[in-house]
């Protein structure tokens, strides 16, 4: 029976009725969603090119560790994933995804998939002298996904027929084609692959063998790259860094402050580490439970953590794709997300508190002003972010952000030369004061780089109202807490400033054993939070002096 549904349509319904999957997830199927009935990116959905994987799959390929030894019956996630890959097409017929990358959680089929997709690449996609390789640092784990195909092709009469397996590769003499498992000590000379998958790429240290192989490709007009991984134990390595790149990506569908339409990501994982104790969300990171994944198994695994916290850890990261070692995203897209705006003007607010965060002479310094109204439950921020203007380009190349449009829609400004000049942002606290009769209740400030600041500013508006935030869990603990809990209620409204949301998302926090948390910065990754910092040292101030600031509004 030929398939020709549209199961990125019928799983993104889904979704809308409740089916619990990661923010990630969410918000990439509304964006494909969008994108069946929108060509303005040069891109179709042909639904013949979409089904044509899922029916070479259902008709010839049998699970090896199947007792019915039927052909396989792919799941709905499986199938939206596979049409995402396949479907999407320029007007030439060429794919328009060149890399797909999966997270997903341990026993959700994840090698199967890849398997699945190694084989229609290798038999079934049209291309002349297929050339698919299964790469990984050591061999052993680049022929998991090489093995799982070779399986596959054993458990079916008609695959047999077409590839001949040899010991250390699978060639099919009808199209000239060749599938066989690379590691990182092999020369790579000569390769013109279609195909490469990366597998685990948690264990990665470096990007040298994905830029070495990835750079093969070049000779094809479609060539895939995928990428598939639990998550590990390793930081600040090759997988956080392509994961805040396919984060920026899925950011950029609601907002378009990063743009890239030739890579795709489907991230299954919890949203929060609370989550685990919650059944219903281990869908989000599980997307097969109950039908490849044991709910029982897995009940077992989560009642031995709450026991041993290594074992916690474990689970946490391999099971549910929430990294337990270093830092981790605090904050989701639908709880930073507030269309929300509001003019100062219109409110007539009289006092605010205030943050800064300065940095660097030659990076990004932010600033807030937050202000409340009587008898209103929300908190207004504006934000103004300053960068040395002769380093603009330097950081759009760099941090893969749009600071230039950033810059057009009024939420950056530029300091002359190559650093930052301290007195713009004195400047702008007068503004906010002389155009808006609004003035400092208190400010806080990281005391980092601030002497300069801190002795102006007091002369401005006395020695009392700058109050120094040591950066630590003592004092941060808390207003990330408050931080959190208010967005998530909508109560910050931050003018729609898409700058300080960017920084929101960014924002990476550590707990340590008694629940604490920090935040914590990591520039090697590019990754900018300082309207954050500046917002958390005022949300620390208010915390503080909660109730002398609303008895003197």
């Amino acid at each position: 029976m030929i398939v020709m549904d549209n199961n990125i349509k019928e799983y993104y319904q889904q979704i809308q009725n409740g089916l619990q999957v990661s923010s990630e997830v969410k918000n990439t199927y509304e964006h494909l969603y969008e994108k069946l009935s929108d060509t303005s990116d040069g891109f179709h959905f042909d639904i013949d090119k979409a089904n044509r994987i899922i029916n070479f799959a259902e008709k010839f390929i049998v699970m090896p560790k199947s007792k019915s030894q039927e052909t396989v019956k792919l799941l709905l996630w499986e199938k939206a994933m596979l049409q995402t890959i396949f479907g999407f097409v320029d007007d030439s017929g060429n794919r328009q995804y060149s890399e797909a990358f999966l997270e997903v959680g341990r026993k959700n089929g994840k090698s199967a998939i890849a398997g699945i997709i190694a084989l229609y690449m290798l038999l079934a996609d049209g291309e002349r002298q297929p050339e698919i390789y299964c790469a990984a640092n050591k061999l052993d784990q680049a022929k998991i996904v090489w093995q799982a195909g070779i399986d596959m092709i054993r458990s079916s009469s008609e695959l047999s027929n077409l590839c001949k397996i040899r010991v250390g590769d699978v060639t099919t003499e009808f199209n000239g084609g060749r599938f066989r498992p690379l590691a990182n000590d092999k020369n790579f000379d000569g390769l013109n692959a279609n195909l490469i998958i990366f597998d685990e790429v948690h264990q990665y240290q470096t990007d040298e063998l994905y830029n070495i192989l990835v750079d093969s490709q070049a000779m094809r007009e479609q060539p895939l790259t995928l990428l598939t991984t639990t998550n590990g134990f390793t930081r600040d390595k090759f997988l956080d860094k392509k994961l805040e790149e396919y984060r920026k990506i899925i950011r950029g569908y609601n907002d378009f402050s990063y743009v890239d339409n030739r890579r795709i990501a489907f991230i299954y994982k919890l949203d929060s580490e609370n989550e685990i104790y919650n059944e219903n969300c281990w869908i989000k990171a599980n997307p097969s439970i109950d039908v490849i994944r044991s709910r029982d198994k897995l009940k077992d695994d989560v009642e031995r953590g709450k026991h041993d916290t290594e074992k916690k850890k474990d689970i946490l990261t391999k099971f549910f794709n929430l990294p337990q070692t270093g830092y981790f995203h605090y904050l989701t897209v639908e709880e930073c997300t507030n269309k929300s705006t509001f003019d100062i003007e219109k409110l007539q607010p009289r006092y605010y508190i205030g943050g800064f965060d300065l940095s660097k002479v030659n990076d990004i310094t932010s600033a807030v002003v937050m202000f409340k109204i009587p008898n209103d439950e929300s908190f207004y921020v504006e934000n103004m972010n300053w960068m040395p203007a002769e380093l603009l380009d330097e950081h759009i190349k760099n941090d893969k952000v749009p600071y230039d449009i950033f810059l057009k829609k009024g939420w950056l400004r530029l300091c002359s030369g190559d650093r930052i000049e301290y007195r713009d942002v004195i400047e702008w606290f007068e503004e906010i004061r002389n155009q808006y009769d609004l003035y400092p209740y208190k400010i806080g400030y990281d005391s980092y780089a601030a002497n300069y600041m801190v002795t102006e500013m007091r002369k401005l508006y006395g020695k009392d109202a700058l109050v120094p935030v040591h950066q630590g869990a003592k004092s941060l603990s808390l207003p990330l807490q408050h931080l959190k809990s208010l967005l998530n209620n909508k109560l910050i409204n931050y003018n729609n400033n898409q700058l300080m949301k960017m920084c929101l998302l960014n924002l990476q926090v550590t707990k340590d054993s008694n629940g604490n948390l920090n935040t914590t910065k990591n520039r090697n990754l590019n990754i900018r939070d300082d309207a954050a910092s500046a917002l958390l040292n005022a949300l620390y101030v208010y915390l503080n002096e909660m109730d002398n600031y609303n008895n003197l509004i």
